[in-house]
């Protein structure tokens, strides 16, 4: 296996440019922040942009953990990679890696500042100082169900072929860790309650929600509601429509990763209720 170490220091953008070079030789196989990441999919691993601490996030991009650390090795054997490119703080952060992941020795090194600009290092440094914001180099989509309730930036890659002309390299996420925040931030079961509850009123085929329960689970949300139907419309339809809705809504609010949304029709109603709210507006 050839391994290529990228290296630089914390926030100069090695993250944002690691799929350029990645693509300029060869590899398709990527270790970043305890994520093994194949093309622009997450593999195996688990991101240390979810630790609570700056220390935790060290910890996890090391594999400190043996059943993290396991899970990435078991991965990599399946995969058989030819090639993989190490993302580290320096070389001997690299050299660790490659180390506890038995990757073997690398076999060469690409620095921060053989692909970036002085001024770039600078803005790179200069954003993650001032706003927290961190890259990791996958689709939004790919981190959805573990960042769920996480800012979450997609970041559209280009590189310039010549005046005018672009290629497009990828799509990257940005994200904000909790150890980043100048404080901490929540959303309330409540507020979304109002999303569901505005998205059921809505309908012509609902008439409104009477109960709402929000279960919080490791890699996402569970919404169970009872609701008052209108007589006259496709009950099945109805339910479906809702629940498509409702999950893109909190997608589109939150970035919540809705697991499972439960609707229970409870009873029936001949004609749709006065909605005093839309009145007085």
């Amino acid at each position: 296996m050839r391994v290529v170490g990228f290296v630089g220091p914390s926030g100069t953008g090695k993250s944002y440019r690691a799929l350029w070079v990645a693509k300029e030789r060869g590899i398709d196989y990527i270790i970043d922040d305890g994520l093994l990441i194949y093309k622009d999919r997450v593999i195996a691993g688990k991101s240390a942009k979810k630790a609570l601490t700056r220390i935790g996030s060290i910890k996890t991009a090391l594999f400190y953990e043996i059943n993290h650390r396991n899970s990435v090795v078991k991965s990599i054997e399946k995969n058989q990679p030819n090639a993989v490119l190490v993302l580290g703080t320096s070389d001997e952060m690299v050299d660790r890696i490659a180390r506890v992941l038995e990757l073997g020795p690398v076999n060469e090194r690409v620095y921060i500042n053989d692909v970036a600009t002085e001024f770039e290092i600078q803005q790179a440094i200069k954003t993650r100082t001032n706003q927290g914001k961190h890259v990791i180099p996958v689709p939004s989509l790919e981190l959805k169900k573990d960042f769920s309730g996480f800012l979450l930036d997609p970041l559209q890659i280009f590189k310039r072929k010549a005046i005018g002309h672009f290629q497009k390299i990828g799509e990257k996420s940005v994200v904000r860790p909790p150890y980043s925040y100048k404080g901490k931030y929540t959303i309330s079961d409540y507020a979304i309650y109002q999303v569901v509850n505005y998205i059921i009123t809505g309908m012509d085929e609902m008439d409104k929600v009477v109960r709402f329960r929000l279960n919080k689970s490791d890699d996402g949300f569970i919404l169970d509601m009872d609701i008052i139907m209108v007589y006259g419309y496709n009950l099945i339809s109805a339910i479906k429509k809702a629940q498509e809705v409702i999950r893109q809504e909190l997608d589109r609010f939150a970035v919540l990763n809705i697991r499972e949304i439960y609707i229970n029709v409870k009873s029936l109603v001949m004609e749709k209720s006065v909605n005093l709210t839309a009145q007085t507006h």
